[in-house]
């Protein structure tokens, strides 16, 4: 028999402390959502490419300084968005504005104005530039910003996330173990609870004849693209609907800087909305000319003039804190109130 998934009291987490729990499979501290901003640890995945760019031993010599930099220009603004005293639409309008001020060093400063095409042509696999977003969204799950959060038993920030259980077992199989296996899915961002399973033939769950596992129940996930583009928009829909088989409940959503696609409806899908935060992907003829750095020097002026007509919009991250102010104040219906009302 399966026991029932059970949400443990995040203090009975072992290793927990009361305050975070690390992430399966990786190094990441998932943020309590209803703890106070001094004593909240946030995931840091934009920080860690740093650092693996740092070690990496294809960088080129003379750019080593320019991430060094680069490390000094996260601390500040991480530090920033520690400092600011706003609260609501303010906080959130303040974390934008902080957000472009902080890519604008890292596509410009880092990787536009190197001398070298390592980090320009490198940047996909990189992870440099695109993990910004990903460490960014946590700081939007802020008492500050959603109040309901405060009696919120859950976590923000990436996550292997429960998407399916099976059994690895024939009837001829010894009875000591039913073969629970968990198939998890990395998620970019998450608002998830950590649940843990039992399964044994033996309805006492003996410690010798029972399998267990923790998985991350993810309430709301969210994938994170830089450019989204068709083939990365039909992979997010085949993992909504692994999500939304394991959790019915749950909400999808792919979160890009530009499209490079044209829209597709939504409807049909698992995937409850693409928002996009700055706008259509330059056409490839014109990326062409940044190629080479002798090509981005020419063109610096242009790329910069582009960087102003598009930041991350503010609009649209105000609709992703409502997509989560709407999951975290949602509460099943009352039979009384439905009855009154007469719909549910």
């Amino acid at each position: 028999m399966v026991e029932q998934n059970a949400i443990f009291p995040l203090e009975s987490i072992p290793g927990s402390g009361g305050h975070e729990v690390a992430a399966e499979g990786s190094n990441e501290l998932l943020a309590p959502a209803g703890a106070p901003a001094s004593e909240r640890v946030r995931p840091t995945p934009h920080k860690s490419k740093l650092q693996e760019l740092l070690a990496n031993d294809k960088l080129p010599r003379e750019d080593s300084a320019r991430v060094a930099t680069a490390v000094v220009r996260y601390d500040q603004w991480i530090a920033d968005m520690e400092a600011l005293a706003t609260v609501g639409t303010d906080k959130v309008r303040d974390l934008v504005s902080l957000l472009n001020e902080y890519k604008r060093a890292i596509e410009i400063d880092l990787v536009w104005d190197s001398d070298h095409d390592f980090l320009f042509r490198q940047r996909g696999q990189l992870k440099v530039d695109n993990s910004v977003l990903e460490e960014f969204l946590p700081w939007l799950v802020d008492p500050e910003i959603i109040p309901a959060l405060k009696n919120m038993d859950c976590f923000a920030g990436p996550a292997s996330a429960f998407a399916a259980a099976y059994f690895q077992t024939a009837i001829t199989a010894p009875l000591h173990s039913l073969g629970l296996r968990i198939r998890t899915k990395d998620q970019d961002f998450t608002l998830s609870r950590r649940a843990f399973v039992r399964a044994s033939f033996d309805k006492n769950f003996p410690a010798d004849a029972t399998d267990n596992e923790a998985v991350w129940l993810a309430y709301l996930a969210a994938e994170c693209k830089t450019n989204l583009d068709k083939t990365m928009f039909q992979s997010a829909i085949a993992d909504a609907h692994d999500l939304k088989v394991a959790m019915p409940g749950s909400r999808y959503y792919i979160i890009c800087e530009y499209l490079d696609m044209t829209p597709i409806s939504t409807a049909g899908t698992d995937v409850d909305e693409v928002l996009v935060l700055r706008g259509k992907r330059l056409a490839s003829n014109k990326r062409a000319r940044y190629s080479t750095a002798n090509g981005r020097r020419a063109h610096r002026d242009e790329y910069l003039d582009l960087l102003n007509r598009s930041p991350v919009r503010l609009s649209v991250v105000e609709r992703f804190v409502e997509h989560l102010e709407g999951l975290i104040n949602h509460s099943d219906p009352e039979e009384d109130d439905v009855v009154s009302r007469g719909y549910f």
